[in-house]
């Protein structure tokens, strides 16, 4: 088996509290300086940077997961990932038919900008992606895997914003494919903690918002190629992959 180093969430400038450092090109670059194999692509509520950002990326030997992260009605932040284009463009509209009408106030939460490769503006959203979309925990975790696609509550040991935050446990049924840990803990502390999650995949990711905090936590996956289908297997553990939280 392989070893590959993955970041699996990044944001870019598009998300309202991710630098305006964090165009496609700069965290390319980024990812390469810091010798990341696999980075996710996890701006708040859309997808919009994914395409532009694997294109990119492709060119410097990087395998890109395009997704998002997602706010549900509980503001629990989920990260989901996609196989393709096409299906990362049915899920963009399934967000957007899911988002409020509060608008961003820029001067308060910041810009939300989507640029070309040239780190040209091209579009500024106007709703406010950190707002909750207006679907439950388990609608979007039915709908991500509808849609043959990965699903991981993130950064669940943080104090807002986070499954044990807002719930306090995983519910029953959850279909969860591995759940995201941040870098003020590990996993045997959360499992001291929580017993029940012993039977989870834990990855851990920087939670980049400006290129300086890209690839500070990683999670190394174990498999024999980079691929969609291959980072599922790591996650659940089958056919001799794996995946576990870089120390």
């Amino acid at each position: 088996m392989n070893r590959y180093r993955a970041d699996l969430h990044v944001h870019t400038v598009l998300s309202p509290c991710g630098d305006l450092d964090m165009s496609p090109a700069n965290i390319v670059e980024a990812a390469t300086r810091k010798r990341v194999d696999i980075l996710g692509i996890t701006d708040h509520n859309s997808t919009r940077h994914g395409e532009l950002i694997k294109r990119l990326a492709e060119k410097e030997g990087i395998f890109v997961l395009c997704g998002a992260e997602v706010t549900t009605r509980e503001e629990i932040h989920c990260l989901a990932f996609f196989e393709n284009n096409d299906i990362l463009k049915e899920f963009q509209e399934y967000l957007e038919g899911l988002m409020g009408t509060v608008r961003n106030q820029p001067e308060l939460f910041g810009y939300q900008v989507v640029v070309d490769e040239k780190e040209r503006i091209i579009e500024e959203v106007d709703k406010l992606l950190i707002s909750a979309i207006d679907a439950s925990l388990e609608q979007v975790e039915e709908k991500v895997h509808s849609l043959g696609g990965i699903f991981i509550p993130a950064h669940i040991d943080r104090p807002s914003y986070s499954l044990l935050s807002q719930l306090g446990f995983v519910p029953p049924g959850l279909k969860a494919d591995a759940l995201e840990i941040s870098g003020r803990t590990t996993r045997d502390e959360m499992l001291n903690r929580f017993p029940d999650l012993a039977g989870y995949t834990f990855i851990g990711s920087s939670d980049a918002h400006h290129p300086g905090q890209l690839g500070t936590r990683t999670t190394v996956f174990e498999m024999e190629t980079r691929s969609f289908g291959e980072i599922r297997l790591a996650l659940a553990g089958r056919l001799g992959r794996r995946a576990r939280i870089e120390e």
